[in-house]
């Protein structure tokens, strides 16, 4: 039998839940491997996906026999009937933090379920803990990140713009065995860095720039993150400063990152950090990475929870000088019971390039 759906079972059962719609799609490919449009039943006696005939065949490609599923196509479900699905259960589990209001009274009136229960993301939190074939993903999309690095501090050149070199990383991505982009990246250089979430533009590189390069990859779904601050020419000395507050953090954080470890804890350690020096962290020291690049858990002030092994999560504090410049430093590492391992190694001493 499928483990993940074996597993999903036990937890709602305990839950006093007969059944479970599952219709956020990365939660299905978790369970399934499924990378289709659809929607996965988890009923008293067997488990269905129904989606259209433009999947079907992917679909039959993918699920075997022990994974005990049954693939049906929507058009054709009448051979079952959606009001028997779920009979005799009192309670059908339902991913509230995903589908929307309309999508809930839809699914009352389809299903004829007598009660749908929140399931307080339980597949998401599961989701948090990596195994063996998942570690393994996320390692190779680290890989293809830290080599386009390296082929990037080669390939920029004073005078290029942002987005020539945001396309290179894409272009990189794409010829060297990644699915594409984790995520939109992120070129910001000299005051555009300042800001977290800068927007790739037409400015071109120019010589003193710091140049904040956020980016990741994705490999058979899974995603790497990594953000790098380099320079252009030589780096500015009221830069210096910053950059080195920000890495022995990082750093620091690093050594501290493993299982056990409260993560408003490592947050505030950080954030005092900064303070001292007169800075602020404006956001999140870090974030869950899987099949999301953003996923549970979140290490921020509010969290605390604890670090548990084989969590893959971001490291990644940054200072912003409003209108002047930013530095950002990010690794996506492996939570141990002893430690952490980076997955992403590129360099984060000064880099020069153009």
């Amino acid at each position: 039998m499928n483990e993940k759906i074996k597993w999903l079972k036990e937890k709602i059962n305990g839950l006093n839940i007969q059944g479970m719609i599952v219709s956020n799609p990365v939660n299905i490919r978790y369970l399934t491997g499924i990378d289709a449009e659809g929607v996965l039943l988890i009923t008293r006696k067997e488990n269905y996906y129904i989606t259209d005939s433009r999947y079907l065949e992917e679909v039959k490609s993918i699920i075997t026999i022990d994974d005990e599923i049954i693939v049906s196509n929507v058009t054709d479900i009448n051979q079952y009937d959606y009001e028997n699905f779920f009979s005799f259960c009192e309670n059908v589990g339902f991913e509230e933090n995903y589908i929307t209001y309309s999508t809930y009274k839809k699914y009352m009136q389809k299903y004829k379920a007598n009660n749908l229960e929140e399931t307080d993301g339980i597949i998401e939190k599961q989701r948090m803990i990596k195994d063996e074939e998942e570690i393994n993903l996320l390692q190779k999309a680290c890989n293809i990140t830290d080599n386009c690095f390296n082929h990037l501090l080669k390939f920029i050149k004073i005078g290029m713009t942002e987005k020539q070199i945001a396309y290179e990383i894409e272009k990189y991505f794409l010829e060297n065995d990644a699915d594409g982009l984790s995520f939109e990246t992120i070129v910001a250089s000299g005051k555009n860095s300042s800001k977290p979430h800068a927007k790739t533009t037409d400015k071109k590189i120019e010589a003193g720039d710091p140049i904040t390069i956020d980016f990741g990859c994705r490999y058979k779904g899974y995603c790497s993150d990594m953000t790098r601050t380099i320079f252009a020419g030589f780096v500015p000395e009221n830069i210096k400063p910053i950059y080195d507050l920000v890495l022995s953090n990082q750093l620091q954080t690093a050594k501290d990152m493993k299982e056990g470890a409260e993560m408003r804890v490592l947050f505030r350690n950080v954030e005092n950090d900064f303070k001292l020096h007169g800075y602020s962290l404006v956001h999140s020291l870090g974030h869950g990475v899987g099949l999301d690049i953003h996923e549970q858990p979140s290490i921020n002030q509010k969290n605390d929870n604890t670090l548990k092994a084989n969590m893959v999560v971001t490291n990644e504090p940054g200072i912003y000088i409003l209108g002047e410049f930013g530095v950002r430093i990010e690794d996506t590492v492996l939570i141990t019971k002893s430690g952490c391992i980076n997955l992403t190694k590129s360099n984060k001493n000064y880099i020069i390039v153009g």
